[in-house]
């Protein structure tokens, strides 16, 4: 025999209904959007740095490495392919520069939904590029449009200019 319908059951004892509210609401308040927001944005930020990284071998000097990737190793997977990418060293040297720029900008939180954009873009040339690689591809572009959907959360210097905005009006 349940008493008071939802709260206890006849030995006393919260009823699965309350128990499950209650596990519910601890999982909200572990999982705040904000946490979630930032997590995101250092899961997508890390797979692209850690690339970057491996492109430079100084202050804007490009790893030979790098240029030898874009001229003999990648090919784009397009209908009637693949083809090698165009003008390889700018490929490279554009590659580089967003896999260091978008991650820093996502990690600060400081032009958020734009460097999440600018590596769902990156994210499908690499599909293009790599095409069994879709699982993890899936992946970054999936955590790359829900920073775009749902921005950078209050841990984030995007927040806190559109704070001082906001006071400044």
């Amino acid at each position: 025999m349940i008493t008071d319908q939802n709260m206890t059951t006849a030995s006393g004892l919260p009823s699965p209904g309350v128990l499950i509210d209650k596990a519910n609401r601890l999982i909200q308040t572990l999982a705040t959007p904000s946490l979630v927001q930032l997590v995101l944005r250092f899961a997508l930020a890390v797979p692209f740095w850690r690339s970057g990284l491996l492109k430079w071998d100084g202050f804007l000097r490009l790893s030979d490495t790098a240029v030898t990737l874009f001229s003999d190793e990648f090919m784009l997977h397009l209908p009637g392919g693949p083809y090698h990418f165009p003008v390889p060293t700018v490929m490279a040297f554009l590659s580089g520069c967003g896999e260091i720029m978008f991650p820093i900008l996502l990690v600060l939180g400081l032009g958020t939904r734009f460097a999440a954009l600018g590596l769902l873009g990156m994210t499908m040339i690499v599909e293009l590029t790599v095409p069994d690689g879709w699982p993890v591809h899936l992946t970054w572009a999936a955590m790359a449009l829900g920073i775009m959907a749902y921005g950078p959360g209050n841990v984030s210097l995007d927040h806190l200019i559109c704070r001082a905005r906001s006071a400044a009006s």
